[in-house]
């Protein structure tokens, strides 16, 4: 699964295994020498050796004959005490060429690491921003937040903090296991009856880890969306005195993942016993079926050799125990990276056609013809139940085109279907006479600009808030927006102006102030498209009358569709569509739907009384 992110670092592995080779081979190489020569110093090898020349046997014989009959010459001349303190040196030596090539391993993989968590997370938060608005409708926003938060950081402590691992114990255990063979082949068989039954109990232990894992990462995505949840609700929280209900619902949640962690990390800390445990009894079993052979002088090898082949057996169980772990935590991780996946390999609906049109030209050129156009367009969100049905309407270039009607009609659907938040079931939005399937979809937006009914702001300055979207923009443009916008003089009474901070989705405005930065964001976009869903609903009769003003500058000259809560806001319309159930029932103009007497006339006198 995490082979994708691997391969952009593949000669950091290149490295890494290298220098683990090296460490390892180094390691074999002590104990080699060093346990012959201690048999010489203290005359438990008696053996007189002799200078052998060069193609007398195998290069491996000459080179051991007389790197031994160098140390007994020593031995003799200069004394068991002085080959000792050379003997000491050469492992000091040694020492540091293994911890040197080990250290050299760990920095070639940390980038490996680091980088792979950083992908991640990069590819993780690109794909959020292109998913479709609805997939952000079937998932809760805490359990997303938690897969790019949560779940990441698991995936770093627990596969990324074990891929060192994961690389040179393998190595360790080969180079050793090669070693052993070359020793004793016998007994070497033995071993490698005995290593995959203890793999075996390692491995049922790791995959129910690996399911409580992935129980847990779930829970606790359910438990942030809990909290999100709360934040947002608080205001209604305490309205309804429902602190205790909420109180009561997160104890719940928060004592499941209680457990769930109780038996995750019991699990996980049985791994180092439970491997150290099938260790020693490999150990044991081996040490007592060589001991045995050797006892019975049955077997090929003798005492000394018999030693060193336990000290490189010995060396594996370490390496052994430590990749035990090593998958314990891989198993942990990889449950958060199926959660991870369900994000990353999300298909996205709304893709760029393979051979997209030229963006069409939106001017007077085009008059007599519809700038946007919907033709027999159906929609559904689950399939089943029908949002927008058999819905035909079009806008003609400068226009300002109302849709009107109750809630749940299908208004803010109908205008979400023309940056292609959403596509239709059946039917074709055009703009420009092109079908906007046949477009790119940053082309297409790049089209139009949204005043919403929520003013949406960043945590960052009024000048970063009114450029955002914009590519350049220099501060005579900016305050020209500003101005256009009725904003430009309770910006200058800010702390710092047009560099003020303006907090959380704009929490230091007040909603007319939040509302006229937005309108002077989609000013500096300068869009000739422009939506506007509710912009002034939510806005007492002062604020409404200045963002009002500022809405009438902006649709100046341009194609509007807006979506009318207060209807007096709209009467001066080109065209006002009433919509119904789905479908657009009236069409005309304000006076014109009045004098019918139907649907609107009813919504109007409705607002006049209430």
């Amino acid at each position: 699964m995490l082979r994708r992110f691997v391969a952009p670092y593949k000669w950091n592995v290149v490295l890494n295994v290298l220098f683990n080779m090296l460490a390892a081979v180094l390691t074999l190489f002590s104990f080699a020498f060093i346990i012959p020569i201690l048999n010489m110093l203290f005359r438990l090898d008696t053996t007189r050796y002799e200078y052998m020349e060069w193609g007398a046997a195998s290069v491996k014989e000459v080179v051991m004959n007389n790197f031994y009959y160098y140390t007994d010459q020593m031995i003799v001349s200069r004394g068991a005490s002085a080959t000792l303190a050379l003997l000491a040196v050469l492992l000091v030596l040694m020492t540091l060429l293994k911890t040197g090539t080990t250290y050299l391993s760990a920095y070639f993989i940390i980038p490996l690491r680091n980088g792979v968590v950083r992908d991640i997370r990069n590819r993780m938060y690109s794909k959020i921003l292109s998913l479709p608005l609805g997939f952000f409708t079937n998932e809760r926003k805490g359990d997303v937040m938690s897969r790019i938060s949560v779940d990441v950081t698991e995936l770093e402590a627990s596969v990324m903090a074990s891929i060192d691992m994961l690389f040179k114990n393998p190595i360790m255990i080969i180079v050793c296991l090669g070693m052993m063979i070359a020793v004793s082949w016998q007994l070497t068989v033995f071993v490698l009856i005995l290593l995959p039954l203890a793999g075996l109990v390692m491995g049922k232990v790791g995959k129910r880890l690996k399911r409580k894992s992935l129980e847990a990462q779930q829970q606790w995505g359910t438990i942030l969306s809990t909290v999100e949840e709360t934040l947002g609700g608080l205001r209604v929280i305490k309205a309804f005195n429902a602190e205790k209900k909420m109180d009561r619902r997160f104890d719940a949640e928060n004592q499941r993942f209680f457990r769930i962690s109780n038996s995750i990390q019991r699990r996980y800390s049985l791994a180092h016993p439970m491997s150290e445990f099938l260790g020693t009894a490999a150990i044991a079993i081996v040490l007592w079926f060589g001991g045995t052979l050797i006892l019975s002088g049955s077997s090929s090898i003798d005492a000394p050799a018999f030693i060193y082949y336990m000290v490189i057996f010995y060396s594996i169980i370490n390496p052994a125990k430590e990749l035990s772990k090593a998958t314990y935590s891989i198993q942990k991780g990889m449950a958060s990276m199926q959660r991870i996946d369900k994000i990353l390999q999300s298909d996205n609906p709304i893709k760029d056609a393979a051979n997209p049109e030229k963006l069409p030209v939106l001017s007077s050129a085009a008059a007599g013809q519809p700038v946007i156009s919907f033709r027999g367009v159906d929609f559904s969100y689950t399939g089943e139940t029908p949002v927008l049905k058999n819905v035909s309407l079009d806008v003609m270039p400068g226009q300002t085109v109302a849709i009107v009607g109750q809630s749940g009609s299908g208004k803010s659907t109908l205008v979400d279907l023309l940056p292609r938040f959403y596509d239709p079931c059946k039917g074709a939005v055009t703009v420009g006479g092109t079908d906007i399937r046949r477009l790119k979809v940053h082309d297409l937006r790049s089209l139009m600009g949204n005043v919403n009914q929520e003013a949406i702001l960043f945590n960052d300055t009024i000048r970063a808030n009114i450029t955002f979207g914009v590519g350049e923009a220099d501060d005579e443009q900016v305050e020209q927006a500003a101005r256009i916008a009725n904003a430009h003089d309770f910006i200058m009474a800010t702390e710092h102006g047009y560099d003020t901070n303006i907090g959380d989705r704009g929490c230091r405005l007040s909603g007319g102030q939040r509302q006229r930065i937005s309108i002077a964001r989609a000013i500096l976009k300068n869009p000739p498209i422009l939506i506007l869903d509710e912009a002034t609903s939510a806005l007492d009769t002062e604020s409404e009358r200045s963002v009002q003003e500022a809405l009438e500058r902006l649709m100046k000259g341009r194609t509007t569709l807006v979506i009318a809560h207060r209807l007096s806001t709209i009467a001066g319309a080109d065209k006002i569509c009433v919509m119904h159930d789905g479908e657009i029932v009236e069409q005309g103009t304000h006076a014109s739907l009045m004098e019918l007497g139907g649907h609107y006339a009813r919504l109007v006198n409705l607002q006049k009384f209430s």
